[in-house]
């Protein structure tokens, strides 16, 4: 009986080592992951080239805008080739407000819970006057 206590408290002894070294793999991976992605933002924002919009008008085909120094160009990307169309002035470029996800969920979600009380609230009300 002894050993099979001890064979059973084996496994779940290197159960959970397995367990924690998954984890701290993982973690490292994500730091890595991440400190990789910010070393080739801060890369790619040196240059003087910037692509300010991409569209897709086929299987492996993209219009996109670049910036290059101060002037944009309009090129055409295919599988093996790359074809300028022209200039375009900046007026002409609409630029987007960024999307801002400064609000955390549980902001979002007490939001909405507020946003749906109200409304029982004010069709509790019409149900009443309706009556």
């Amino acid at each position: 009986m002894a050993v099979l206590l001890s064979g059973s408290l084996n496994s779940y002894i290197e159960f959970i080592t397995v367990l924690v070294i998954f984890v701290l793999v993982l973690g490292a991976t994500a730091l890595t992951t991440r400190w990789i992605s910010g070393y080739q933002k801060k890369q790619a924002g040196l240059g003087n080239i910037e692509i300010i919009d991409t569209a897709r008008i086929g299987n492996n085909k993209f219009i996109q805008i670049v910036k290059i120094g101060n002037t944009y160009k309009v090129v055409a990307l295919g599988k093996d080739e790359v074809t300028y169309l022209g200039d375009i002035s900046e007026d002409e470029i609409h630029r987007p407000e960024p999307v801002s996800f400064g609000d955390s969920f549980k902001s979002l979600l007490s939001k909405y819970n507020k946003n749906s009380i109200s409304e029982d609230v004010e069709s509790k009300d019409d149900d009443n006057e309706v009556n």
